[in-house]
């Protein structure tokens, strides 16, 4: 891990887990990594979240590269993008998912 990292937008709970919709003025809190092998770690995290070929569309997320701070630079990371309808969903207001209610 490199270190905690921000980006411009919104976080959503979906369920037990988060979903990041990026833009506005808002902060979401998050953490930066560094990819060792990034075609293969990818490739797993795309089966992961089910937006991978192997999975039909519409998928819940899209993964993007979008500018984020890191600990020392701004940088653009891979993020994976909620790409479903917020609008019956609870905001985290503070945007950083594992803060406690």
């Amino acid at each position: 891990m490199i270190g905690p990292a921000t980006t411009a937008g919104a976080l959503y709970r979906i369920r037990d887990y988060p979903g990041l919709v990026p833009g506005g003025n808002a902060k979401v809190v998050g953490d930066l990594y560094a990819l060792g092998d990034p075609q293969s770690t990818l490739a797993w995290l795309d089966d992961y979240e089910e937006c991978s070929p192997a999975f039909p569309r519409p998928w819940e997320y899209r993964r993007a590269l979008i500018p984020v701070a890191g600990p020392r630079a701004q940088v653009d990371a891979w993020t994976y993008i909620y790409a479903r309808d917020v609008t019956p969903l609870e905001r985290i207001e503070g945007g950083d998912f594992l803060t406690p209610r």
